[in-house]
Order: C-alpha cells, then structure tokens, then sequence
C-alpha cells in the first residue's frame, strides 16, 4: 500500500474484507496527473497500468472539482463505456477526494497533443475567475411560496476525512430559508464518517472524530447566519459502516431535519 495511502486514513488489514465486487469498480489512491490542452487542461491517475480521465480543470460550480499537483487523490469511480478522454478511461461516476498531506512526488504535467485537444467547449472562458471562487459561486435556491409545516430532511456530503467546502453554502441555503420560512422550533443535526474499500481489498478508514466535528460544525454554520431560534439536537454516529466500494462516498454526511 502506498505511503499516501497510509496517510490518508487508518489501514485495516487487507484480508479483512474481500475485493470490491464490480469488476467495472476503480477504487484507488494515486497521484493526479493533469495534461494540457489547447482548450482545457484535463486530469487523469493511473492505476494498475491504465491511465483513467477523472475530470476537466474548472472551478467549484463543477460537478466534480479538480485534484491538486503535490496531493495524492482518493478515487472511487466506475468504468464506462465512453469514448476515451485525454487518453483516459472514463469513470462515471466518479468521487475525488484530494489527501490532505503533501507528496512532492504527485507534479507530473504532460504536454499537449493534437490527438488530445478537446472537441467540446470550456467550463468557462480563460483567465481570471472574476470571483466564480467565493463563496457566491452557486445560486441559492429560495424558499417555496407555500411552505408546508412538517418535517424535512437534508443531507449535506463531504470528500473523505473532509469538512466543508465551497459547496457547502449551496447544500446550506435551502435549510436556512425553510427553517425561516415555517419559524422552525428544532433542528437536529447527525454527523457520519465512513470507510472507503479500495479494488485492492484495502480498506481506509476517515479520522474518528470525524463525525462529532462534522455536525458541530453544522450547528456552529447554521447558527452563525442567523439561525438562532430553533433549538439545536445535535448527535454523531462513531462507527462507520462495513464499506462495501460502492457507495462508500454516500456515508461521509451530515443529515440535518428541520422540524416546525
């Protein structure tokens, strides 16, 4: 098992569980490789000795965001029947998690070739961002004109061992306009970690405490933009579920219920 790897989680013994069960199953930790373009860079990893396409370089309004040069990058994909991009297998879908800890080895750059130039535009024109970074990058959905007073569920998701992100006003914004909307009385609040099982029968698991945190930090988020009112229940679950390489991603959560 590679030292990324190592670092990224805590390691069960491989023999504990067996193999992911789908063959078309690519669950790895690799260095992102990311090659130009004449329209867009693309970033691809290898595993096994196949080169796979994991995403288009584009900022945070992107269905899946980028890895990073100098990190490892947790993939948890599927194999398609696509036609190849960049000289990758396509996955899909595909979930990238980026490994917190440096790895100098991870600066593989190729340059670009005419066989390799994309057919298809841009997530958005070169040059700057003009701000598509902040934290504004996404609308925010408003509340419905007839808000029904019962309960209702959301489900706010997270890279593996990670906290919030950009995306996190978005998944945010419909919680904070319902809970206005009905004058909610209660909100709960449960935070999950997960393990992810890799094609190899590894299994890593996210940091322990990573649950507490993760709803704490809901509750501190909610209440910070003003959500004062309602009373907060806030509660984790410590163990991970037996991972399974297929839909490890969905456990990394936080479910929040807001309640009239």
């Amino acid at each position: 098992m590679s030292r990324g790897a190592l670092a990224f989680g805590l390691l069960l013994p491989a023999l504990a569980v067996a193999a992911t069960p789908d063959p078309a199953l690519r669950n790895f930790v690799a260095c992102p490789i990311v090659r130009d373009t004449a329209s867009v860079p693309c970033w691809l990893a290898e595993y096994q000795g196949e080169l796979y396409f994991l995403t288009l370089q584009a900022d945070v309004s992107a269905p899946v965001n980028p890895p990073w040069l100098g990190h490892r990058v947790l993939v948890e994909g599927k194999r398609s029947d696509k036609p190849r991009i960049c000289g990758g297998i396509v996955l899909e879908p595909v979930h990238l998690s980026v490994v917190a800890e440096p790895d100098a080895s991870c600066n593989t750059m190729l340059p670009a070739e005419d066989r390799y130039n994309l057919t298809f535009d841009p997530p958005r024109p070169p040059g700057p961002s003009g701000g598509r970074l902040a934290f504004n990058t996404l609308p925010m959905p408003s509340a419905p004109a007839d808000v029904k007073r019962e309960p209702k569920s959301f489900t706010m998701t997270y890279d593996f061992n990670g906290m919030v992100n950009f995306k996190t006003p978005f998944q945010l914004a419909p919680v904070l306009e319902l809970a206005k909307a009905m004058s909610a009385s209660r909100i709960e609040i449960t935070g999950h970690r997960s393990a992810a099982l890799l094609s190899d029968g590894t299994v890593l698991q996210e940091r322990p405490d990573l649950a507490q945190r993760r709803a704490e930090q809901i509750a501190e988020l909610l209440r910070g933009a003003g959500l004062t009112v309602p009373a907060y229940e806030v509660r984790w679950v410590q163990e991970a579920p037996p991972p399974d390489g297929v839909g490890d991603y969905r456990h990394r959560q936080v479910e929040i219920v807001v309640l009239p």
